[in-house]
């Protein structure tokens, strides 16, 4: 503790004169999102956090005072505060970019039932600051499994199609994306929304489609896993962003769903795929997403497609359930309801 405390001097001590550092005696020792979750509810604790600004949404008050939304987060989850007009850190999260970095010091407190801290003081941290830290590390959340591992059971699959011009569609759009596809999310925030966390769901659908196959003679085997293999590879287009995922120009304007259609035609042309089999795929990519207002292009109308779509959304909504899992904290027995749920979720294993 002692030496946290004094890099976090260290570091204070850099910041502008205009935001002086609490005297060491002052400054908690930080907690990550998890611990802070864990506090007691009705202690009334103060807790001093580092952590990476995600989002920050303007609002208006019913009184017409504008204020903030702020989602702060690292690498063990994340948590909203509402920072309001007349707040000294009102002016330092409406000038802050998405990816940013703060040093918290706030109060636990709950709204509506959800954990969202009284914010006491915030002041911007840049990298060269945190260089060489344990916090720095601690603000990006990964995969859980290992890259390289996931990496090469990939390119296993890809190996493993059949048909030859298919199996080259394949491994054409991965040489043109690989080292993006290998480190991008999956998302902004609903499932796999870390990095490797599109590499991770890809994986996933891949074991997955390998072991449901056999139930399902109808799909042919080779469309439905190349399917999975390029469905979502719009998203190294359209998301950018190192510490923070922001959406790509293209990305608003275009879509992953449309920018991974592109990706693969140009592929299939390339690799002489006939027209039908070429349809066909794009075909899955254009309706992976399920439902038009989910943002699906047209509605899954092949038996492949079909298939791809609802191992796409199985693994989505279990990609939520293995995050919310490992994120929930020690002392909760559900989690906060998820968008993407339409529910909390049980934390507790089953007694048996």
């Amino acid at each position: 503790m002692l030496l946290t405390a004094l890099l976090l001097a260290s570091h204070f001590s850099l910041l502008a004169p205009s935001s002086p550092p609490s005297p060491m005696s002052d400054i908690p020792s930080p907690i990550t999102v998890r611990e802070t979750k864990a506090l007691p509810r009705d202690g009334g604790d103060t807790f001093a956090s580092v952590l990476l600004v995600r989002r920050v949404n303007s609002k208006t008050a019913k009184n017409g005072n504008p204020f903030l939304v702020v989602e702060l987060g690292d690498k063990t989850g994340s948590i909203n505060t509402n920072v309001f007009g007349d707040s000294p850190s009102f002016e330092l999260f409406s000038s802050m970019k998405e990816g940013g970095i703060v040093r918290i010091e706030a109060r636990v407190d709950y709204y509506q039932d959800r954990f969202s801290p009284r914010l006491l003081r915030a002041e911007a941290l840049s990298t060269e600051q945190l260089a060489g830290s344990p916090f720095m590390a601690n603000l990006v959340e990964t995969a859980p499994e290992d890259a390289d591992i996931l990496w090469t059971e990939f390119q296993s699959h890809i190996a493993a199609l059949q048909h030859p011009e298919i199996r080259a569609t394949v491994q054409s759009v991965f040489d043109e994306i690989g080292e993006q596809f290998r480190s991008a999310p999956a998302a902004v925030a609903m499932h796999h929304a870390y990095r490797h966390g599109l590499l991770e769901h890809t994986t996933h659908m891949a074991r997955a489609c390998r072991a449901l196959l056999p139930l399902y003679p109808e799909v042919d085997a080779d469309l439905a896993l190349a399917g999975i293999l390029v469905h979502d590879t719009g998203k190294v287009i359209e998301y950018e962003g190192d510490l923070a995922t922001t959406r790509s120009r293209k990305g608003i304007l275009q879509g992953h769903v449309v920018l991974g259609y592109q990706l693969v035609r140009k592929a299939g042309l390339k690799a002489k795929l006939s027209t039908d089999l070429l349809e066909r795929l794009e075909h899955i990519v254009l309706s992976h997403q399920g439902e038009l207002e989910w943002g699906a292009a047209v509605i899954a109308a092949t038996p492949e497609a079909v298939f791809v779509s609802k191992i796409d959304d199985l693994d989505a909504k279990m990609g939520m359930v293995q995050r919310l899992l490992r994120q929930g904290s020690d002392n909760g027995e559900f989690s906060e309801k998820h968008f993407g749920l339409n529910s909390p979720l049980l934390l507790t294993k089953p007694q048996k």
